[in-house]
């Protein structure tokens, strides 16, 4: 379920609770109405919205801790993406094949991951069909990747600086790969769906409590309404950020674009060796 399909279902359930609550007032007894049974309402009410809002207040900050999180992780990811570039480059033209390939492979990634904006320029990379923002996972761009590896580990070097030039593109790769399915991780959403399910009941019963002791007034019922669109799009807003490849607030392709143009960049000269 979407974020916005989530906040429309707290927004119709609480207006829903309410108006049962508003047809079930007059058919209390009269002994039901006394202001001691009120108060006592008015309690429980008290103390089931303390409880929403501390669990409302927790989930938000969960939910932020784990954008924050992802956001930090692309960056590492990106970071990484144009170290293996760099070291690549240093190699030679014996790596130029492999690092061609981890230049596709980043452009493919964008224009899947990220497919409302605009796709990187240039037909160097396949067209990879969209990736779905809950699981991040592909199989096509995970054998280009991999197609990397390979190449990587086939480099044959031809003398001690290709050597150790070598090893460390096989510790760069390892760190790539690993980010790579650490983000793929992170994609799916944390937010227990039987505990969403208990949050929104005890929202209703809150909404369900005001209607049964609301005045009838268009004050009263403004009032209702106010509220049932701040906590429907308190939901939206942590289902947004419980899935920080999809929705309005969405994880940025800033820094996976900025590596691209870096690899995108012409080859400088190799300085001498010798």
């Amino acid at each position: 379920m979407t974020a916005v399909e989530s906040a429309i279902l707290v927004f119709v359930l609480l207006l829903g609770g309410t108006g049962l609550g508003t047809l079930l007032r007059p058919l209390l007894p009269d002994e039901h109405r006394r202001h001691e049974t009120l108060q006592l309402v008015q309690l429980v009410i008290g103390m089931l919205v303390t409880f929403s809002a501390l669990v409302l207040g927790l989930l938000t900050a969960s939910a932020k801790s784990s954008f924050d999180t992802v956001t930090s992780d692309l960056r590492t990811y990106a970071a990484q993406l144009i170290q293996l570039d760099l070291r690549l480059r240093e190699y030679g033209e014996a790596a130029e094949p492999p690092r061609l390939a981890l230049r596709a492979y980043t452009a493919a990634a964008i224009a899947s991951t990220w497919p409302r904006e605009a796709r990187p320029p240039g037909d160097y990379y396949p067209v990879v069909a969209q990736i779905d923002p809950s699981k991040l996972e592909s199989s096509e761009l995970g054998a280009l990747l991999n197609s990397v590896g390979r190449s990587i580990n086939s480099l044959v070097p031809r003398d001690h600086f290709h050597q150790i030039l070598a090893a460390d593109l096989e510790q760069h790769f390892l760190r790539v790969t690993d980010t790579r399915w650490r983000l793929i991780e992170e994609a799916h959403g944390s937010i227990s769906g039987p505990f969403f399910t208990m949050l929104a009941l005890w929202l209703v019963l809150i909404f369900l409590s005001f209607g049964l002791v609301a005045p009838r007034g268009a004050l009263a019922a403004v009032t209702i309404l106010l509220g049932a669109i701040s906590i429907s799009s308190a939901i939206f807003v942590i289902v947004c950020l419980d899935t920080p490849f999809e929705g309005i607030i969405a994880v940025p392709s800033d820094s996976m674009r900025e590596a691209l143009a870096h690899m995108n960049e012409p080859l400088a000269p190799l300085p001498s060796t010798q």
